[in-house]
């Protein structure tokens, strides 16, 4: 029964409402058209206005640390801080970033040289099938 008390007004801040509730990825704050996630120990059905407004000033400064370098030359290409670390994001294709390179101090050209020879990713399925292949019972006839 205490679901039926959500969504609930949490407060409002920088004029504009927030809201607790749950959704499909687990309990959320929303504000100003933004989704905000609660951590494994806040409650949708308890969290407070001060909580509320901490949550929403945490997330957007992670989201401002996410984003390290972009190129005037072509600013399609950025390095980004990700959840293994630095990395080359140029389109929709990510690019990792070698151990002995620095990714603050990237130039335009060591970000192309990265890209352009970066390896091609290995492909999962193959090796399950030869080693299916190996394993067959066929194999022995």
């Amino acid at each position: 029964m205490e679901l039926f008390k959500l969504p609930r007004d949490v407060g409002m801040f920088e004029d504009k409402k927030m809201v607790a509730a749950i959704g499909r990825f687990g309990p959320y704050i929303r504000h100003d058209g933004a989704f905000f996630s609660l951590g494994k120990d806040q409650d949708p059905l308890s969290i407070n206005e001060e909580e509320a407004i901490q949550l929403i000033k945490d997330k957007r400064e992670a989201d401002a640390k996410k984003h390290i370098k972009s190129f005037d030359e072509n600013p399609e290409i950025q390095v980004l801080n990700g959840r293994w670390g630095p990395y080359i994001k140029m389109g929709k294709k990510n690019f990792k970033i070698p151990k002995d390179k620095v990714a603050e101090d990237l130039t335009y050209e060591e970000t192309i040289d990265i890209i352009e020879n970066q390896p091609e990713p290995k492909k999962k399925g193959d090796s399950l099938k030869r080693k299916a292949k190996k394993l067959s019972p066929y194999a022995f006839q």
